[in-house]
């Protein structure tokens, strides 16, 4: 036991030493800064259809988007008892990574320019839009792998992020601004499959302990608190232009707080406990959210939000009772923080709905907004039925290299996986005891 903890540590330091000299090498030879008298070098001669570098965009939406993937998500993962501190640490490690990484993926496809990349804010959210589904696929896997794999995983997992996301907004002109597919949808399933690839059919009969400490639901409180004050920012940050932003924010907090009003709806239902416990809630208000990342800065309506955001709330309770046993026994997924019934299923609704509305944009409806949301249909290049197929595509498509991506990255990441790791339990069959878990963490 001694030598595998050790050949861990020094796999894991001998590896962030490689990955962040090789970052350091590439951002000395491509890297620069955005012009400063300019809205981005990217208005005529980069790729940058699915961006556009707003001059009013500057640092407060940034701070808001990076506070949602840092601290909001870190602490999403914090609710495992005896994994929680070690799994916040390890969100810090992949985000730390992932946003290096990601600069550099997506800058060679959207903001390079004469050899170099040309990094700004906008960049930079963009980098932590892709951190976003990261950090959602090792959800489905935390407290199975060690940080080794998790930062193949972040390696492999932004370059097919980057791909898929260029194949929907640039090659297809897919409207997807807060994620629904692109980090949400994609994001679960390919940690899904990673983890179906990394299944351990040993661990099927491992029993939980029980743990009565209430840490994991302090976490839960934060989590949730950050998630209802910097969401509406996060799906709102890619909109086109400031005046487009206030249907996403507004569509959002709509669908957020039905989504949360219809836990306390379903939950007294399905389970006999007398209270609710916060993490329910935190899914809840995350499949709220999750839902409204395509449809948010379309027309949804005030009353359209609250629908959308209440069934979507009904998706967690009904997929954590009835769904995940049934991946878990049958398919052999173990999902240990339920991405997909917090993330995967609310994204693949969210982009029914976007579908949907897409097939009802007209420019009676939209007025000016029309080229805002969708450019291609206002100036003519294509109709609203050729948006439609468009989008409706874009979801087989992300599904498609999701579980392709997560398959071809859980063998490469397999042969890593040090013993001791085998002791940790089967998390995602038993939504109550992953709940539960007793007492320590570790990192390595």
């Amino acid at each position: 036991m001694p030598e595998h903890t050790t050949a861990s540590r020094l796999q894991l330091s001998g590896l962030c030493f490689l990955l962040q000299i090789l970052t350091i090498i590439l951002f000395a030879v491509f890297v620069r800064y955005s012009p400063e008298s300019s809205p981005g070098p990217c208005s005529q001669q980069l790729n940058c259809s699915w961006r556009n570098q707003d001059l009013g965009f500057q640092h407060p939406r940034f701070r808001d988007v990076h506070l949602q993937a840092l601290l909001g998500f870190g602490l999403l993962v914090a609710f495992l008892g005896r994994y929680g501190p070690g799994s916040v640490a390890i969100s810090i490690l992949v985000v730390a990574f992932a946003i290096q990484w990601a600069v550099l993926i997506q800058g060679f496809s959207y903001f390079f320019l004469n050899g170099k990349i040309y990094v700004g804010a906008q960049s930079m959210v963009s980098a932590d839009f892709c951190t976003a589904a990261i950090l959602i696929s090792t959800g489905a896997i935390l407290g199975r792998v060690n940080p080794v794999q998790m930062l193949l995983l972040t390696l492999l997992g932004v370059t097919l992020f980057t791909l898929n996301e260029y194949i929907l907004l640039s090659l297809m002109g897919v409207s997807d601004s807060g994620g629904s597919l692109t980090v949400h949808t994609f994001g679960a399933y390919f940690g899904l499959m990673v983890s179906r690839i990394l299944h351990q059919p040993h661990m099927d009969k491992r029993k939980e302990q029980q743990d009565t400490g209430h840490q994991p639901d302090v976490f839960a409180v934060v989590g949730t608190i950050y998630l209802w004050i910097f969401w509406p920012s996060f799906t709102s940050a890619t909109t086109v232009h400031d005046n487009a932003e206030p249907w996403a924010v507004l569509n959002t907090y709509f669908s957020l707080v039905a989504s949360t009003l219809a836990s306390f709806v379903l939950l007294p239902v399905l389970y006999e406990e007398s209270t609710l416990r916060m993490v329910q809630i935190q899914d809840a208000t995350l499949a709220g959210m999750a839902v409204m990342g395509m449809a948010g800065e379309m027309l949804v309506t005030p009353f359209g939000a609250l629908i959308v955001g209440f069934l979507a709330g009904l998706i967690p309770p009904l997929g954590f009772r009835f769904l995940t046993p049934v991946l878990c026994s049958r398919l052999k997924i173990q999902d240990t923080c339920g991405v997909h019934n917090v993330h995967g299923l609310p994204g693949i609704l969210g982009a029914l709905l976007g579908m949907l509305l897409t097939a009802l944009a007209t420019a009676d409806a939209y007025g000016g907004r029309l080229e805002l949301v969708f450019p291609l249909v206002a100036q003519g290049s294509r109709t609203a039925t050729d948006q439609v197929l468009c989008q409706l595509c874009a979801l087989p498509i992300t599904l498609l290299l999701a579980t392709l991506g997560g398959s071809l990255t859980g063998p490469i990441s397999a042969p890593l996986r040090v013993s001791v790791l085998a002791q940790v339990a089967e998390e995602g069959c038993d939504r109550g005891a992953s709940r539960k878990e007793p007492g320590t963490s570790t990192l390595v």
